[in-house]
């Protein structure tokens, strides 16, 4: 009986600290919540309703309804829709290219251990650490020359910067894929492309979640890159944003929170439909050895 009673108390303490983890990631999670439940609210308030408490709730005097959408989507004479095609062909066009491009180049990288692609590795790593500032003068001007200021012309550049990143991530996961999978396909009679599309990409599929989530937001919310490589025909939402602010003496706030919320809403979409995938990443890479 006392050997069971020992037993029974650390579950006891693991019990009550589970308990109170739960109610400390709970508090923390309404402290991340709040200010996108602030922006919703404000959204749908008037401009003096904002000025007069930006935390209090809508009252039939601030309560502005979707006024404030339909100003901030019509803002000066631009089809907003032309504005929401531009940052989902850019967004999904860069990082299509980014996780088609660095997977293969991550994989190849590791598999061919040479001196050269050693050198390669070390330079998209050493991109990582140089600040965008000291190269964005220089890009937009050759970004004009070359004619990359359109929407196709920036998946390039976007590329050249995210290249870093995804190769960096990517190499660390095919590490820990064992060779010998790739030998007995390469016995089998498959070439590199058929190895790679047939078994390391399935293989990769959660980094590659992981990367197209990092990726994604970056891109999507991406405001100085857009502003100085686009044309001014084109507008991202970001920029469309940049316009409502201060535009001749006068900031439309609550115009400015209805675009927060409808550039928020994708991305918290795109992430819950791809949490999943999170998960089993972060497990899987925790129980190979």
């Amino acid at each position: 009986m006392a050997t069971k009673a020992k037993e029974q108390k650390p579950k006891k303490k693991q019990t009550v600290g589970m308990k109170v983890l739960t109610i400390l990631f709970t508090l923390l999670s309404v402290f991340y919540v709040a200010p996108v439940f602030i922006v919703i609210m404000n959204s749908f308030k008037t401009n003096g309703g904002i000025s007069d408490g930006l935390f209090n709730f809508p009252t039939a005097e601030t309560f502005n309804g979707l006024n404030s959408y339909y100003t901030g989507m019509f803002y000066g004479n631009f089809p907003f829709y032309k504005t929401i095609l531009t940052s989902f062909f850019i967004t999904i066009g860069g990082v299509a290219l980014i996780l088609f491009c660095t997977s293969m180049c991550a994989w190849y990288l590791q598999r061919s251990n040479t001196i050269v692609c050693k050198i390669i590795y070390y330079f998209c790593i050493f991109s990582m650490v140089v600040p965008f500032q000291m190269v964005m003068f220089t890009l937009s001007k050759t970004a004009d020359n070359l004619h990359l200021n359109t929407p196709w012309g920036i998946l390039i550049i976007y590329l050249g910067f995210g290249a870093g990143l995804a190769v960096f991530m990517f190499s660390g996961f095919v590490k820990s894929i064992p060779i010998e999978i790739e030998e007995a396909a390469d016995v089998d009679g498959a070439g590199p492309l058929k190895t790679f599309f047939g078994i390391v990409l399935p293989i990769m599929k959660p980094t590659f979640i992981s990367v197209a989530i990092l990726e994604t937001m970056w891109i999507w919310n991406d405001y100085l890159l857009p502003y100085l490589i686009l044309d001014k025909s084109y507008r991202t939402i970001p920029i469309h944003m940049q316009y409502l602010n201060g535009s001749y003496g006068h900031t439309d706030t609550s115009a400015i929170m209805s675009l927060i919320v409808l550039s928020i809403v994708p991305i918290i979409i795109f992430y819950f439909a791809c949490q999943k995938y999170i998960i089993e990443g972060v497990v899987s890479g925790a129980v190979k050895g």
